[in-house]
């Protein structure tokens, strides 16, 4: 449709009316809306805009998006539109366009109070709490029935669960916790040089990694990686509806999907920690020894001294808690997912940050405890 079919006829007072030459199709070309608009500023008394275009043979959503930055543009100048002369299919498909232009509008310009939108804030985290108090009571008795033996899971799959959460997240903690022990060696390398006494770089590394750089790092990636995968599955398992399936056939989601997860993570993260803080004391050895010329012997001389049996329990204490947080972050956004796909992301995401953030929450708690208690 090239702008030379288009017709400006201005026979009725303050009325545009626009009409076609001929047959138009569609393959010849769109109209410019800067035309018509500059038809507009010349004719300033236009109140109104009219269509002769019935005889369009060939058209598509090209040609409904023409006319909705036609409306939007008389919007603004106050100017009706008349939709009779257009033909029913294109008359719909911009009743439809229009809906939800004015949507978004109305989204744009409706602003909630201040008091409205902290109130509707409180009410969330309310209903939040709420739900996770009931989802912590729930498996609360999960774990009862399973101490009585009437919990029901498949032992296969926990030993699947187990799998994942363990020998398959080898390699990643493997890789971080060797670095981390090497940014700890060069780290306090910088400021022992100065004194001489760069052998202390063992006592360092080894507190450090054993009592908790090792559980935390260990938590963080576990959190990113099985936390994020617990919270994809439930959720997916929401929006098909399995978990309704399950409830349906009597069976209890906390002891057939949320139980075998925690206990999975209980059991590896502690395993895991060790793995980790060997990891790190090699990342150590390997820049001291390597690149900063200390004894090999003197330096596992002094992690072994540096490194007390307490030191190590507190490390596996951090574990234990991270693994709990881990699982039931995971699992609680995945059995609170909407059923929409657009949730189960939203629900990853949550799982991940949530579980982070419970990580750090609970070190500062358990540091300052062992602080207290002296340990």
């Amino acid at each position: 449709m090239s702008s030379e079919k288009i017709i400006f006829d201005y026979s009725t007072p303050k009325t545009l009316h626009l009409k076609l030459q001929g047959d138009w199709r569609i393959t010849s070309g769109l109209p410019a809306v800067t035309r018509i608009t500059s038809e507009l500023k010349v004719r300033k008394d236009i109140s109104q805009i009219t269509f002769d275009m019935l005889q369009m043979q060939e058209w598509d959503s090209g040609f409904v998006s023409f006319l909705l930055q036609l409306f939007r543009e008389c919007e603004h100048k106050n100017i009706h539109i008349a939709r009779e002369g257009l033909s029913q299919g294109a008359q719909k498909l911009l009743t439809l366009a229009l809906v939800v232009h004015e949507k978004n509008l109305s989204r744009q310009k409706t602003r909630e109070p201040f008091f409205g939108r902290v109130t509707d804030r409180v009410t969330k985290t309310e209903e939040n709490i709420r739900f996770l108090l009931h989802f912590l009571g729930e498996i609360a008795v999960s774990f009862g029935r399973l101490l009585v033996g009437k919990a029901y899971f498949r032992w296969d799959e926990f030993v699947y669960i187990v799998q994942r959460c363990g020998i398959d997240a080898l390699p990643l903690v493997s890789l971080i916790s060797m670095l981390v022990g090497m940014i700890l060696a060069f780290i306090g390398a910088i400021q022992l040089k100065l004194f001489g006494v760069q052998i202390f770089i063992a006592d360092i590394v080894g507190i450090a990694a054993v009592r908790v750089m090792g559980a935390v790092m260990t938590g963080i990636l576990m959190s990113g990686r099985t936390g994020a995968s617990f919270a994809a599955e439930l959720g997916i398992m929401q929006v098909n509806e399995e978990i309704d399936a399950l409830k349906t056939l009597g069976v209890s989601p906390i002891d057939f999907l949320v139980l075998p997860r925690i206990l999975a993570l209980v059991v590896m993260m502690p395993l895991l920690t060790l793995y980790a803080d060997l990891m790190g004391i090699v990342g150590g050895f390997v820049v001291s020894t390597g690149m900063l010329g200390l004894n090999p012997v003197e330096y596992l001389t002094h992690t072994h001294d540096a490194i007390k049996i307490s030191y190590l329990w507190v490390g596996l204490v951090h574990s234990f808690v991270f693994g709990i947080i881990i699982a039931i972050t995971g699992c609680l956004r995945g059995i609170k997912c909407e059923r929409n796909a657009a949730a189960v992301g939203e629900a990853t995401t949550s799982a991940v940050v949530s579980g982070i953030t419970a990580i750090v929450i609970a070190t500062a708690i358990i540091t300052f405890v062992c602080q207290v208690l002296g340990v």
